[in-house]
């Protein structure tokens, strides 16, 4: 392969994650939407957590079908930064790996981890500044009138944070995105290739389109489980207000994770998790499949 078709190559690998997670987020926002507010729900002990019964009141009180698209720009700008540099990372690493050390033999379980895992912590600490924005604007009609930021769009929060809070607070809850995040590239990215190869031994050529689809569905699953935890923690991070007496809710990661089992249980890092699977399950598959479409055509 000469100079310009390996950066070629390079360049279409960040596009098409970027892409296909843009595509995926298009079409799950309103679950986002509902999933974020099922866990500020749960912190505030604020009675039914029903998907349904809180789409309805989204509907009704924010809007109609707009409420559900609250920090839509926040949201697609977050994954033209951090899906494009987790799965651009991703798919670039494993393809430097198969071509120039295995010898064009698939990745090992090991290097799979290892390139999702490196992959994950880069793109999630750089677009951590956009999902503290999304978390805030999903959250604020959620908060008494007088205590609402009213961002109006993704860059006014921005900026507004930088000058309000200071630029390090851009990445306020960075740990547990950095770990929800490699979490979730890991369980994503590695089930699907395993899960790929191993249908592909058991039903042989000619059912792509199947095992693709099944792996996905493998995927999703995993990804869900993995990495709610970690998401239920950073969307608390990432909200939180200072209390009256100047302190903050919560002094990082593990004192929120503390304060969560107290005063919820231990079972409250899933809360949500139907909700969260139809938002992450569909995600994950339109995510994986939409790559694997245009890597097909762009390539």
């Amino acid at each position: 392969m000469s100079s310009t078709e390996g950066k070629s190559s390079v360049l279409k690998n960040f596009a098409i994650g970027g892409l296909s997670a843009m595509t995926a987020t298009s079409v799950i926002q309103p679950i986002d939407m509902v999933k974020v507010r099922i866990q500020l729900k749960s912190e505030a002990r604020g009675g039914n957590l029903s998907p349904f019964i809180i789409a309805k009141d989204i509907y009704r009180n924010e809007g109609g079908l707009k409420g559900f698209y609250q920090g839509i720009d926040s949201a697609l700008l977050r994954q033209a930064v951090y899906a494009t540099l987790r799965l651009g990372i991703y798919f670039n690493l494993s393809d430097y790996i198969k071509n120039n050390t295995n010898g064009g033999a698939n990745l090992t379980s090991f290097q799979k981890v290892y390139c999702s895992l490196t992959a994950g912590a880069i793109g999630s600490f750089i677009g951590n500044p956009l999902d503290l924005t999304l978390v805030r604007m999903q959250a604020d009609s959620t908060l008494p009138q007088a205590e609402r930021r009213n961002y109006n769009n993704v860059f006014d929060a921005l900026r507004r944070i930088i000058a309000e809070e200071g630029v390090t607070s851009l990445w306020n809850g960075a740990s547990p995105t950095i770990m929800r995040a490699m979490a979730l590239n890991m369980a994503q990215l590695v089930t699907y290739d395993e899960a790929k190869e191993r249908l592909t031994k058991k039903w042989g050529k000619g059912h792509d389109k199947l095992i693709m689809f099944s792996a996905s569905m493998i995927s999703a699953v995993a990804s869900s489980a993995c990495s709610l935890p970690f998401d239920n923690i950073k969307t608390k991070l990432q909200k939180m207000k200072r209390l009256p007496d100047g302190t903050l809710p919560y002094k990082g990661v593990f004192d929120c994770a503390r304060k969560t089992i107290a005063n919820e249980g231990v079972l409250a890092f899933w809360t949500g998790l139907p909700t969260y699977y139809f938002r992450v399950g569909p995600h994950s598959i339109i995510t994986l499949l939409t790559a694997e479409f245009l890597r097909s055509k762009m390539f």
